[in-house]
């Protein structure tokens, strides 16, 4: 749908037919387009969106099958409705057996346009939200796909749980690369507007005068390039979630405009003075630290309070290094997906390596990295060689730390490796024995004969 009001275009040589539909549609709240000639409708379906189209099928220059063969191809959603006399019925039902959603006679019962109308309406709706839904499950977002076992993770999808249900605003806060976008899906696939759809946009990426017509839409003319009336992720996102991503970099005048959005539940495209309802979800993310961007006057603090009815924190990877065996495992299963490989594990040396990394990059580098080995591996399981040299620098340690064990008995040698490997797995024993390479019978013994069930 190309907003709360379906856009009709009316295509009809005879002006004051065309008008009659018109007029009657209005009233019922379409939104409708006239054009009075078959080329002029063609000419708006190549620079405009419409959610259905009523065309005449017989015209002088260009008609109405010609119409319905252009709209087809513009758009899978557009509907096209053919008016025809009674003598071309035959024509009309030819129409629809090539994707005419239905068909009208002269003089058009207004009663009979409106029903027609509202069924393909509803029909419509069900479809993109049908369509939302399954690509939503497709990425397989949501709570049990964001991968932690530290505390700090437990914590936020305890938070989660009671967030996602409500219609709260939640800042999102964090580090690039920490997953700020997932988290927001997250919320938004186990919230009551999942059905609806989800729009992004990252505020950092526009200038101020982008930014405005992104979030709001645009009226045809309103600026250099508006060659036609565009709508903005708002409407985008009517009913459903919108997500406005390093949201501290927003420009302070488009911060007004949005904190009145927030206010009044309506916006107003540039280049017009209509308010439109829209009915949205904000969730918002920043790697920023808003309240000091509001102490050096370049954030609005109204603004901010607006943002962080609630505020979730999302701890850097270098924090919560016990997840990072977890984060691995979950990687190469899916690179071995995307990019058709059969890759088992990672040797406990390689991912050794992996965990004494600082990850400024977080998760986002961390998965980048797995996927560089995945790609290169040459064998079932990744191995320090598959690690990017950049990685390998100072993690000399990791082979020449064996000559300091040298004279430590052996079993003392066995119990600080497995005691670290259980630090490093969070507790996780089936993790722990999968590092270690031996079986998880032989290492829940081992636990117990060393003491280390603490």
């Amino acid at each position: 749908m190309t907003s709360s009001k379906p856009r009709i275009l009316i295509v009809d040589d005879d002006p004051n037919h065309a008008e009659v539909i018109a007029e009657g549609i209005e009233r019922s709240g379409y939104d409708p387009v006239v054009a009075t000639a078959g080329k002029k409708g063609r000419e708006l379906l190549e620079r405009e969106e419409f959610d259905i189209v009523i065309t005449d099928l017989v015209m002088h220059d260009v008609d109405g099958m010609e119409i319905l063969e252009e709209a087809r191809k513009r758009s899978e959603f557009t509907e096209v409705i053919i008016v025809t006399g009674y003598g071309s019925v035959e024509t009309a039902v030819r129409a629809m057996q090539q994707g005419a959603a239905n068909y009208i006679t002269k003089p058009v019962n207004l009663a009979e346009l409106r029903a027609i109308l509202s069924s393909i309406t509803e029909k419509q709706v069900l479809k993109v939200h049908n369509l939302e839904l399954r690509k939503q499950l497709d990425e397989k977002f949501g709570f049990e796909n964001i991968v932690g076992n530290s505390k700090g993770m437990k914590d936020i999808f305890q938070l989660l749980t009671q967030v996602a249900p409500t219609n709260a605003t939640v800042l999102i806060q964090g580090e690039s690369g920490t997953g700020k976008e997932l988290i927001a899906r997250a919320i938004h696939n186990n919230s009551p507007r999942k059905a609806f759809p989800f729009v992004a946009l990252n505020c950092a990426a526009l200038s101020e005068g982008i930014i405005e017509s992104e979030l709001f839409g645009h009226e045809k003319g309103s600026f250099t390039g508006a060659v036609a009336r565009m709508k903005g992720k708002f409407e985008y996102a009517h009913q459903g979630t919108l997500f406005l991503d390093e949201i501290g970099d927003m420009p302070l005048t488009t911060q007004i405009k949005l904190l009145r959005v927030l206010e009044e539940r309506e916006i107003v495209r540039v280049g017009s003075n209509e308010p439109i309802p829209v009915d949205v979800r904000l969730l918002s993310a920043t790697n920023r630290n808003l309240v000091e961007e509001v102490g050096e006057g370049r954030f609005r603090e109204d603004l901010y309070f607006r943002l962080k009815v609630i505020s979730i924190q999302l701890p850097p990877l270098r924090e919560r290094p016990g997840d990072i065996p977890l984060l691995v495992d979950a990687f190469i299963s899916d690179l071995n997906r995307i990019h058709n490989r059969k890759i088992r594990g990672i040797s406990p040396e390689a991912l050794a390596v992996l965990s004494n990394q600082t990850w400024q990059g977080n998760v986002r580098e961390l998965r980048n990295v797995i996927e560089n080995m995945v790609v290169i591996c040459q064998g079932e399981t990744l191995q320090v060689a598959d690690i990017p040299a950049a990685y390998l620098e100072g993690a000399g340690t990791v082979k020449t730390g064996f000559r300091q064990l040298a004279g430590i008995p052996l079993d003392e040698v066995e119990k600080e490796c497995i005691r670290q490997t259980l630090a490093l797995a969070n507790g996780n024993r089936e993790k722990s024995a999968k590092m270690l390479g031996i079986g998880e019978r032989t290492l829940y013994r081992k636990i117990n004969e060393y003491g280390l069930r603490e």
